[in-house]
């Protein structure tokens, strides 16, 4: 699981417990009081079988993984092929790289201690996530 997906586990998971046990003080029975809180812990156990399933049986919760993976380590072992309009190799890059994913026209990452940003031209990237 993400960190993101931990910190939604964690914080959802204080806000059901703590609803549980208000509802508990609240009442005016032992019994309904314990039905309460169990009913706010298996309400949290559902939330969280729901998180690890998302992030370990879905291709987005495993994208994220993925990202965070990337994120975390500086980047994937990946082959980064720049190509021209015309399909002519401008560069080709192996090793251990993080692409900035942007909207503006560009591709940059950084690569062996310098940065290299490409204009205008078409990224062809394939990263071993295995």
């Amino acid at each position: 699981m993400t960190i993101g997906g931990w910190i939604l586990l964690i914080y959802w998971g204080a806000m059901i417990l703590g609803f549980g046990i208000a509802v508990a003080v609240s009442v005016d029975t032992r019994g309904k009081a314990i039905l309460a809180i169990a009913i706010a812990l298996v309400l949290v156990a559902a939330w969280a079988v729901g998180l690890f399933w998302y992030f370990g049986h879905t291709a987005s919760g495993q994208r994220a993984l993925t990202d965070q993976k990337s994120e975390l380590a500086g980047g994937l072992d990946r082959v980064v092929t720049i190509y021209t309009a015309d399909g002519d190799v401008i560069a080709q890059y192996s090793g251990k790289i993080d692409i900035e994913a942007n909207d503006g026209g560009y591709v940059k990452f950084d690569f062996e201690g310098k940065r290299y940003v490409y204009y205008n031209c078409f990224v062809e990237t394939v990263a071993e996530i295995g």
